[in-house]
């Protein structure tokens, strides 16, 4: 065989190995998440936030320093998943005492709708806050009057990480959120996105000595 057809045959080959690695690779079913208990089953809880709370969204930053919500644990044995997270319907998150980095611009967060939190086993343990649409909405006044919108077109899932503890915490860290921006002269309205940071604790309402636990 000449030079040329080797080279050929060779390359036909190399070619036809990447294509059925390929296959076999997207082929491959994906891992099943692990099994995710949260206690005590029942339970109301309550999220408070400690320190403070921004969204962000291009050059704006809007901070609030108050923030709560609550919720329930599902009752067993809807407090358990083998193969998956364990979600929770939570109210909509309250968020006052906000100020704003524009200067002369004050803003004001407003909340509705059937928001969630989900729980998932794991290291770290995640968690998935669900925004329905529209159900949130910063509103600004003073020197800029703007409008921004989280979850504008369809529900959005916000993810953090969950800590176990006395009390545990719940963290998000550079979440990204979509969003819509409207409005006049300093209103971000180029920004489709925003980004989330806050750290909440969690306690336990029903019974205070205990904690609201993520586990296996």
């Amino acid at each position: 065989m000449s030079r040329t057809r080797t080279a050929l045959a060779l390359g036909t080959a190399v070619a036809g190995a990447i294509a059925l690695a390929s296959v076999t690779a997207s082929a491959a079913p994906l891992p099943l998440a692990g099994s995710t208990t949260v206690t005590p089953a029942g339970h109301a809880f309550q999220a408070t936030l400690s320190g403070k709370a921004t969204l962000k969204a291009g050059s704006v930053t809007v901070t609030c320093t108050v923030s709560v919500a609550t919720g329930s644990v599902p009752g067993a044995p809807g407090n358990s998943n083998p193969a998956g997270p364990v979600s929770s319907p939570i109210s909509a998150p309250t968020y006052s005492s906000c100020t704003s980095s524009m200067w002369g611009v004050t803003p004001t967060v407003t909340t509705s709708g059937a928001w969630s939190v989900s729980m998932q086993n794991g290291a770290p343990v995640t968690a998935t806050m669900g925004l329905p649409v529209g159900g949130l909405v910063v509103q600004t006044s003073g020197l800029a009057s703007c409008t921004v919108t989280a979850a504008p077109t369809a529900p959005a899932n916000v993810g953090g990480t969950w800590v176990n503890g006395a009390p545990s915490t719940l963290t998000f860290t550079n979440a990204s959120v979509p969003v819509t921006v409207t409005g006049g002269f300093g209103c971000p309205t180029s920004a489709t996105t925003s980004t989330f940071n806050a750290v909440y604790k969690v306690t336990d309402t029903t019974d205070p000595a205990q904690q609201i636990t993520v586990g296996p």
